[in-house]
């Protein structure tokens, strides 16, 4: 047989590899199993450079925002469509009972005022019937009597303006001040103004402790005051028998009076 040497120098070396070497078939990764190790065939570094940037400014804006207190350009569009709706306040409701002597009106003048002259229209009066509405909201409201329901008594104590009792019309008395009989006339007042004043006076005098605000023109304030002292009248039926005898139903007349007003 000739020797080759080239063959013999191949068998020596694949025997050398077979021993200094472990078998590929038994070689172990050098990863984790749970790793996933794929690369992602549309990675590029540009591409990674970029995502990191963006994602540094989106964990950046909040920040930015809460920082400086800046709305984001969306947020400042929302807003110009769609404006914040200012809550409505609900206004103040005043609970008072119809029948109450102290207290705002209910009626207007010009209720007052058309429903005298549907009834009379020529009052005996020293002014025009608006004039003395007037008069009656002016002094009720600064001394918070209901002038509505003042105005119906004197409605009431001189029959719509007519008079044709004890009382006559140049004394521009409007409730009765001091005529206690059919001879007796009672109290004089210079002016309608006066007249009116001393009506809501009195009305005071039995409603309320303190004092009226204009000076005092009711001569029989101080009787009224001193024979209640602390207690006071709250409605006009408690005025039976006490601002007219026997006046029986004498604060239901006037508030039946009333409600004829309120329907003008």
């Amino acid at each position: 047989m000739k020797f080759n040497g080239k063959i013999f120098v191949s068998i020596c070396l694949l025997g050398f590899f077979s021993v200094a070497m472990p078998s590929l078939t038994k070689a172990e990764p050098i990863h984790d199993k749970q790793v996933n190790t794929r690369v992602n065939p549309d990675w590029s570094p540009m591409q990674e450079s970029r995502r990191k940037k963006g994602s540094m400014q989106i964990a950046a804006r909040p920040a930015i925002e809460i920082n400086t207190g800046k709305r984001s350009l969306s947020e400042r569009i929302q807003g110009i469509l769609h404006p914040p709706v200012p809550e409505k306040q609900e206004k103040a409701v005043i609970q008072m009972d119809v029948d109450s002597i102290m207290g705002r009106p209910l009626a207007t003048q010009e209720q007052c005022v058309k429903y005298l002259l549907s009834v009379n229209p020529q009052p005996a009066i020293a002014v025009s019937p608006e004039r003395l509405v007037s008069y009656y909201y002016e002094e009720g409201e600064r001394e918070g009597v209901r002038p509505d329901v003042a105005f119906a008594q004197a409605l009431k104590e001189t029959g719509y303006f007519r008079y044709g009792g004890t009382v006559t019309p140049d004394q521009n008395n409007y409730c009765g001040l001091g005529t206690t009989s059919t001879v007796v006339k009672g109290a004089y007042f210079d002016s309608s103004q006066l007249g009116v004043r001393a009506h809501i006076q009195h009305l005071l005098a039995y409603a309320c402790t303190r004092l009226p605000k204009a000076p005092v023109v009711d001569p029989r304030y101080d009787l009224v005051r001193s024979v209640y002292g602390d207690n006071t009248l709250g409605k006009w039926e408690e005025l039976n028998g006490r601002w007219a005898v026997p006046g029986y139903t004498y604060g239901q007349s006037i508030l039946e009076l009333f409600n004829n007003i309120l329907k003008e």
